[in-house]
């Protein structure tokens, strides 16, 4: 950063502007020389396809699978529609790349899915059809029990004052 530098002091200030080939090391100060830094071949940590970052140092049928919408079938799909090998993020050429961002741009992926998805629980909710209902009541709508489980819809359990299970 900091490079080797001769600052003039006031006496050989003509000096600096005059251009002069003589200098008095008396009348100068110099800074302390630091090693510049050197710099090693670019690392790109992560590809970017469809519009997320799938990681650099994973087999792409893995790789995939980071993008929303795309699971374990679809990725082998696309990898074997490109008849391509099933070799490690990094090692990919640029060519590579550009036709997995293609064939993956095929898909309904990340935000249009999600906002896909979004459009038809809202659809569901308006027509008020019984999963739009259990939707709504934020309860299971697939027929599953509500009576032990589906905390995770339910949210956390919570107690009712005043209700004791009476002795026989």
């Amino acid at each position: 950063m900091a490079q080797t530098m001769a600052m003039p002091v006031a006496s050989s200030l003509s000096f600096v502007c005059n251009k002069i080939s003589s200098i008095s090391l008396s009348n100068t100060a110099s800074l302390p020389v630091s090693n510049p830094p050197k710099y090693r071949r670019l690392i790109i940590k992560n590809v970017r396809v469809g519009g997320v970052e799938i990681p650099n140092n994973k087999r792409v049928e893995f790789s995939l699978q980071y993008i929303h919408g795309i699971g374990r079938s679809r990725a082998r799909k696309i990898i074997w529609d490109l008849q391509m090998e099933n070799k490690i993020t990094k090692d990919l050429s640029d060519e590579e790349l550009i036709t997995i961002r293609d064939e993956v741009s095929k898909y309904m992926i990340e935000g249009d899915l999600r906002r896909f998805n979004a459009l038809n629980i809202r659809r569901l909710k308006e027509i008020q059809c019984y999963r739009g209902i259990r939707h709504i009541q934020g309860l299971p709508c697939r027929g599953q029990r509500t009576k032990n489980n589906c905390r995770t819809l339910k949210g956390k359990k919570v107690t009712i004052a005043g209700k004791k299970k009476t002795p026989r």
